[in-house]
């Protein structure tokens, strides 16, 4: 209901950008730059948690992107999931690699999950959100796309704010599970998690871990690498999109050989 008056509102009220003011716009030309005026790269965490996937982000969290991403969090700036849907789109392309075209398998957007008060609290998932919007964007510039919300919170956790990286571990180890009748959801095509910000990595760890620890059926014709009629292993998560991750961790991209292969588990 709280996001449904947001969506109204937005109709009537005065418009800003959200990254930096300018009235009579939602987002200008230079925020939207800012935001994905430049090619997603991979980036890294310091200290990078163990079982990190492979993570590309489309821009430095600072200055206009930071104001973007807290204005659709947090003060229900609704229609900036389209850019920022965009704008992850386009680093789910970077993560996934080159489409091999039609025989190649849909891409599965798995969010990572909000916690329930926050849901209530924002009045809208903001993840969720904007993956449908990259969804959608993929699916428009031709390559097959959805959102898999198979992921939730199995334990409450503490707020994340002001916790450092190994505290954010602590945290959040164990916290995530896959929903009763997402594996097989799993199975359709290609995972590749999602979120809207990577700051020390656990969240994204996290959710790798959950995904690895499914049970997931068999089915003729998918193939797990593993023997037919064997216990079948769970989604080897290797890859992961964000919009924004620290400027330190494009620094440390920057500086780091490029020595990894993208490689999707699932293919």
């Amino acid at each position: 209901m709280r996001g449904w008056w947001r969506e109204i509102a937005g109709l009537v009220l005065p418009v800003a950008c959200g990254g930096c003011g300018r009235p009579r716009t939602e987002l200008c030309p230079s925020c939207a730059d800012a935001l994905a005026g430049a090619a997603p790269r991979r980036v890294r965490p310091a200290p990078e948690p163990a079982g990190l996937p492979v993570v590309h982000a489309a821009a430095p969290y600072a200055d206009a992107v930071r104001q973007l991403l807290l204005a659709h969090k947090e003060r229900g700036a609704l229609p900036l999931a389209g850019p920022l849907g965009g704008a992850l789109a386009g680093a789910v392309e970077a993560a996934a690699g080159p489409w091999a075209g039609p025989e190649d398998r849909p891409l599965l957007l798995v969010p990572v999950p909000s916690s329930r008060s926050s849901v209530r609290a924002r009045g809208h998932d903001p993840t969720r959100r904007i993956a449908r919007a990259a969804a959608a964007r993929l699916r428009r510039a031709g390559r097959p796309a959805r959102v898999v919300p198979v992921l939730r919170q199995g334990r409450p956790v503490a707020d994340q704010a002001g916790l450092g990286a190994r505290g954010r571990l602590a945290n959040l180890s164990g916290a995530l599970e896959v929903v009763p009748g997402g594996a097989r959801l799993l199975t359709a095509g290609r995972v590749i998690l999602v979120d809207d910000l990577m700051t020390t990595g656990a969240s994204l760890a996290e959710a790798a871990r959950a995904l690895g620890a499914v049970h997931l059926p068999f089915i003729p014709g998918i193939p797990h690498g593993l023997p037919t009629g064997s216990a079948q292993r769970g989604i080897e998560q290797r890859v992961a999109a964000v919009i924004a991750s620290s400027p330190a961790s494009f620094e440390i991209n920057r500086n780091s050989p490029e020595t990894w292969i993208v490689a999707g588990g699932e293919r």
